[in-house]
């Protein structure tokens, strides 16, 4: 009876699926910040070496 009373409460807890969303939107975000600064890779590197060569 103990295990099956385990079982359900781990069913019904949502907290651990906050803790899944928030990866998946971490994950997203990672996506999108190497998508633009795959996008726009050179033109980065030609704007800092500009500011650091004077």
């Amino acid at each position: 009876m103990s295990e099956n009373f385990c079982v359900q409460r781990f069913i019904e807890d949502e907290e651990g699926l906050t803790v899944v969303e928030y990866v998946v939107g971490a994950g997203a975000l990672a996506l999108a910040m190497g998508s633009f600064f795959g996008a726009f890779d050179d033109i980065l590197v030609a704007e800092i070496s500009s500011i650091f060569s004077g």
